[in-house]
């Protein structure tokens, strides 16, 4: 691994843990607002107001000229695709966090790591070693131990954060599509009209608009909104930068935040839930990192 190469590495390590914070604060702001509002309705609203985040960002870096030739990129459909494929995701994702522990909801979300490491093999031909595809079957063992098939704790409930997990995983991977020279911005806009597009279809066909209750509700809807769509920019960003398998690992760290998050804030400790399945998870993940600081 060159210097370089390690220096991008870890800038986008450090963009991928922000990214984790992001929708950690997006996660505790959908656990609030989900006593009055429904998923279809929360993924809808954060799809509309999230593209601020991409407007802004092309007016600062001066891409935003109102002319057709400055909002032209390349694969147009894959770069809305990936935004209706997000869009499903947040509908999974929010329908589980309002019925599930916050630390739960991330710890079935790193299956995320094995999609990404799967997808880069069949989407981008990466090549994966022996290594990773035994830390795969650890992981999945560990999200199976979680899950508990077959049992009276098994809920389909759990199933959504794994196919949320799927979706953002495409979503990362694809990325990796576009040249370098693709701007961030004018693909995250690309993105965010894909989800909005998709988050409104997915409203209008299976729930019913409440309307905003008070301002205060407003507030946390935009904020949600914002923090979420950083989130999204930053782990866009730092998957154009690096290698989606290097980058995989370090989401396991969002189990660590969010349990701490769901401990503070509303009381949560499913520990006999989550373990001992938890422990292969991360233990997957470390296998990972070990394995790539050896090779480093």
């Amino acid at each position: 691994m060159s210097a370089k190469t390690a220096q991008l590495s870890f800038k986008a390590i450090g963009l991928l843990l922000l990214t984790i914070l992001c929708f950690d604060v997006m996660s505790i702001l959908v656990r609030i607002l989900s006593t009055s509002y429904n998923a279809q309705e929360l993924s809808a609203y954060r799809n509309v107001f999230g593209i601020i985040p991409s407007l802004a960002l092309l007016i600062w870096t001066g891409e935003l000229r109102f002319k057709a030739s400055s909002f032209k990129v390349e694969n147009p459909k894959l770069a809305i695709g990936r935004g209706v494929v997000v869009a499903v995701a947040q509908l999974f994702f929010y329908s589980a966090l309002a019925q599930l522990e916050l630390a739960t909801v991330a710890t079935l979300g790193q299956t995320n790591a094995f999609f990404v490491v799967i997808l880069s093999v069949l989407y981008l031909g990466e090549k994966v070693g022996i290594w990773r595809i035994v830390a795969l079957f650890i992981g999945f063992a560990g999200v199976v131990w979680i899950l508990r098939p077959g049992s009276d704790a098994f809920s389909l409930v759990a199933i959504l954060p794994v196919g949320a997990a799927a979706c953002y995983a495409f979503a990362m991977v694809s990325v990796r599509k576009f040249s370098d020279d693709t701007s961030n911005a004018l693909l995250y806009l690309y993105s965010s009209i894909g989800s909005i597009i998709g988050a409104i279809i997915l409203a209008t066909f299976t729930a019913e608009f409440s309307g905003v209750h008070s301002w205060a509700d407003a507030g946390l809807i935009l904020l949600m909104s914002t923090i979420g769509g950083i989130g999204v920019l930053l782990m866009m960003i730092a998957f154009r930068i690096a290698s989606p398998s290097v980058l995989a690992p370090f989401w396991y760290f969002g189990i660590l935040t969010a349990g701490l998050f769901g401990w503070l804030l509303f009381g949560e400790a499913p520990l006999d839930k989550l373990f001992p399945g938890v422990l292969l998870i991360v233990g997957a993940g470390v296998l990972i990192i070990w394995r790539e600081h050896k090779r480093a």
